[in-house]
């Protein structure tokens, strides 16, 4: 499995589109899709972004929550119903709809931040603010990490 990593800031040109990283297109575009599937966070002031394949397996968890719990039609409505297919040009960019910008607060530039199965896209000094924050909590809770020995 191809991993979202590494840090990227893009401009966004006076069209609204925005270049997505060559290694996240090849990672996105290893299933088929030539595009990205894009939802607001639900915890974050970030727009996460993923692969089709991820979101379905977003969608068959949210599914197990039962057809009728509440549970299942918060997460619908937060997730689901707010997530977007975005296709890429023949140059690789896309434009990404104006709610997840405004939701996120991006303006000219976008950073594409690997998390993994999935990267998140940011204002870069909102980023770089949550990233600050953050450093010091990574450092603290290392040893919780579980390694699996292969």
């Amino acid at each position: 499995m191809t991993l979202f990593l590494s840090t990227f800031v893009n401009r966004i040109d006076k069209k609204g589109r925005v270049s997505v990283p060559s290694t996240f297109r090849s990672t996105l575009e290893l299933n088929g899709f030539k595009g990205m599937v894009c939802y607001p966070s639900p915890n974050l002031s970030s727009i996460e972004g993923c692969t089709v394949n991820r979101i379905k397996k977003l969608s068959d968890a949210i599914d197990s929550l039962g057809p009728f719990s509440s549970e299942r039609s918060t997460f619908s409505a937060s997730i689901l119903a707010d997530s977007h297919q975005i296709n890429f040009d023949q140059e690789g960019r896309v434009i990404i709809p104006s709610e997840l910008i405004n939701f996120a607060g991006i303006n000219n530039e976008i950073s594409f931040v690997g998390m993994g199965e999935t990267f998140q896209m940011w204002n870069p000094e909102a980023y770089r603010k949550f990233k600050n924050e953050t450093q010091k909590q990574a450092q603290d809770n290392l040893t919780k990490l579980k390694w699996n020995n292969d």
